[in-house]
């Protein structure tokens, strides 16, 4: 079984992805700037130190950190802080390793969908599509850039770009569980959604199948703000109103950011369903029952 690093270990994914690695007899050890726990150990991006106790016979990291996307409205500031979250963590990490001539098996990075931009198209994304002329099409070049580092010293690299990922411990589907349930702005833009188990399972079988490349980490189904909001409303019955949330009045609460909840397009999980993982939820009706 391998020892894995995960930064962002304490966050939504990395959590259960924690779970699930141990259950599988895997040995995950996790950077926090405030350690509490016995696998976890220090890290410093301001004074860019790390406890080089964390790189003993490390085999794999995998890089989830990253200020949340919609967590504030994304001032000049919040922007840099989101880009250098994802950026400066990948440089620390990549500085250590080849200080210390660390021979990892594979370094593996979260990404988003977001790449492509936030549109509302009738294209469905390829991994080797362009990339979007927008903040978030920025955020996720420069995030993939800094892990492809990691190529020069000969580490194979996998970048997951990653759809709204669905939990029953909070994130995107908490929020969207409002008391009336409605479409946001016209509701024809795309939702690519993926269950958090799902997630952490391809994780892991970039881990344990060798993985190598990008590969677009979201559901095979495919589904609207709309028809999303319906299978929602059924599912944990409150009542679904047709009327949308107007465009406007997202701007005016999120400003530039409303951009994430407003536009969506269709990407392609074909990529990913040729690799060796099966989906255990490949519907939404499936994913909302479980969770």
């Amino acid at each position: 079984m391998a020892k894995i690093l995960i930064t962002g270990g304490t966050g939504l994914v990395g959590s259960r992805l924690t779970e699930m690695l141990v259950k599988k007899r895997h040995e995950v050890v996790i950077l926090s700037r405030n350690p509490s726990t016995k696998n976890e150990y220090k890290w410093d991006i301001s004074s860019k130190t790390i406890d080089e106790k964390v790189f003993s016979n490390l085999e794999y990291i995998i890089h989830l950190a990253g200020a949340g996307i919609a967590d504030e409205k994304w001032t000049d500031k919040r922007k840099k802080i989101i880009i250098d979250s994802r950026v400066e963590t990948a440089n620390l990490l990549f500085d250590k390793v080849n200080e210390l001539e660390i021979p990892l098996k594979g370094f593996i990075s979260a990404s988003g969908i977001g790449y492509y931009g936030a549109t509302t198209s009738d294209k469905i994304y390829k991994e080797d599509d362009n990339v979007g002329n927008d903040f978030l099409g920025e955020v996720c070049q420069k995030w993939e850039y800094a892990a492809y580092q990691f190529e020069t010293l000969k580490i194979p690299v996998t970048i997951l770009r990653t759809g709204i990922v669905l939990s029953k411990n909070g994130g995107a589907l908490e929020k969207m569980k409002t008391p009336i349930i409605s479409p946001l702005g016209t509701g024809k833009q795309y939702m690519p959604w993926i269950h958090i188990d799902d997630l952490c399972g391809i994780y892991i079988n970039s881990i344990e199948e060798n993985l190598k490349g990008i590969y677009n980490a979201v559901a095979t189904e495919h589904h609207t703000s709309k028809t999303f909001s319906k299978a929602l409303a059924t599912s944990i019955k409150r009542p679904f109103i047709g009327i949308n949330v107007p465009s406007f009045m997202l701007k005016l609460m999120f400003g530039e950011m409303a951009i994430i909840l407003l536009e969506g397009s269709r990407i392609s999980s074909k990529k990913i369903k040729k690799s060796s993982y099966l989906f255990q939820f490949e519907t939404l009706k499936k994913a909302l029952g479980n969770l």
